[in-house]
């Protein structure tokens, strides 16, 4: 400003224009780093935006394929037949799995994912991890040795979110061991801390990967063990959900061919406290057939969930579209109604609303179909006016749960 300013009869010397053209300099940088950082700002934007779309697509899709494996299982079939079908569940199972987390690590990076902390039980946590990781565990042959404290150790952190960490952690252990390998889960305090880790006899990793191994997208080595495949987004994801939770997670490994161990660090709730109640699952419901409508636009999808229904002994109509739907619901009593959110022209949600606006259908039981399953897409359907989210593909268990809850004469 003192040079722009300046009357336009002054000479300026070597130094002031030397400082000038310094300042100059300085300016540009400042404004080519603002710049830069606007357009990494908005790439990072448009890649969470891209990865949180495409695992809501490849949902789609999945939801057929699962009820297929369904109806297969149901109708009966020899050992040859079984052993496949038990084949297809763990690969669609893994890719279920690999669609997860596509969406929840897109949702983290952009901050939109909220612990819903609690007083949780460790041994808990481990508890659900090994289960939910056991098909993977087992199906590789692996010994599986399990470490826990026997004293209580509880933690202020989202029970869901802790098991997705260890299983994942416990998946990749699997994944990386070859066949018959020995993987160990320890559990046990450490001052102030919890210390869970999870090792194994695998491929192990480089030194020079180890600094890399949390990163989005990173794979380690390009050999047998890139062969396993993954998408290189699960310790991405294990790493900033033990963030969220303020704790640390580090890898270290001797080197390839001698395994590796994970190490996730975690704090202790201040105070101790009784362990929270377990939710039962609901016992077995009465055994009357129930009148269930299926409203989707993938036809697949709903031909093969009515078909699964149908099975089990239920009275089952389909739609493809909103409209439809509110046709068949003008002399169509059903005591479920399994609705997709996204659906053509009208929309899933406002389907749901005319049917609660409608006294004919008071008492229904509407669970909406989405590929969309994070909190905040669960709070939204339910303020809809929804009782139940399914996140497709449509876990079995769940949707057998909901269908008990509806016989019971609840919701």
């Amino acid at each position: 400003m003192t040079f722009l300013s300046s009357s336009p009869r002054r000479r300026f010397g070597p130094d002031e224009l030397r400082v000038a053209q310094n300042l100059a300099e300085r300016v540009t940088v400042a404004i080519e780093n603002a710049q830069l950082y606007r357009t990494l700002q908005e790439q990072d934007r448009r890649k969470d935006e891209f990865l949180a779309t495409l695992a809501h697509e490849l949902r789609n899709p999945l939801a057929p394929v699962r009820n297929g494996v369904q109806i297969l299982r149901l109708s009966g079939v020899g050992e040859a037949a079984g052993r496949t079908l038990n084949m297809m569940d763990r690969q669609l199972g893994h890719l279920t799995h690999l669609v997860d987390d596509l969406m929840d690590v897109a949702r983290v990076s952009s901050g939109k994912v909220v612990l819903r902390n609690d007083r949780v039980s460790l041994k808990a946590v481990v508890d659900a991890a090994v289960e939910t990781s056991r098909q993977a565990v087992e199906a590789a042959g692996h010994e599986f040795v399990l470490r826990v404290a026997a004293e209580p150790l509880l933690l202020s952190a989202d029970h869901t979110r802790l098991v997705q960490v260890l299983a994942n952690l416990l998946n990749n252990a699997a994944k990386y061991t070859p066949q018959g390998g020995r993987i160990v889960l320890s559990a046990q305090r450490d001052g102030g801390d919890a210390v869970v880790t999870v090792s194994d006899t695998g491929v192990g990793i480089p030194a020079d990967m180890l600094p890399k191994v949390f990163e989005l997208f990173a794979q380690v080595g390009t050999s047998i063990e890139r062969s396993q495949g993954g998408l290189g987004i699960g310790l991405t994801l294990v790493k900033r959900l033990v963030e969220m939770h303020g704790g640390t997670v580090r890898a270290e490994s001797p080197g390839p061919g001698r395994g590796s161990t994970f190490t996730v660090r975690l704090p202790l709730a201040a105070a101790p406290a009784d362990a929270p109640a377990l939710l039962r699952a609901p016992g077995g419901g009465a055994a009357n057939r129930l009148d269930i409508l299926v409203v989707d636009d993938n036809r697949d999808a709903a031909e093969s969930m009515a078909l699964l229904l149908e099975m089990r002994g239920h009275r089952v109509k389909a739609a493809h579209d909103g409209p439809e739907a509110l046709k068949l619901l003008a002399t169509y009593r059903p005591q479920l109604i399994l609705l997709d959110l996204g659906l053509p022209g009208m929309s899933g949600y406002e389907v749901a609303r005319r049917i609660r606006e409608s006294a004919a259908l008071r008492g229904v039981t509407l669970a909406a179909l989405t590929g969309w399953g994070q909190e905040e897409d669960r709070r939204r359907t339910k303020e809809a006016g929804f009782d139940h989210h399914l996140t497709k593909p449509a876990d079995p268990a769940e949707l057998e749960r909901i269908v008990t809850g509806v016989q019971a004469g609840g919701r």
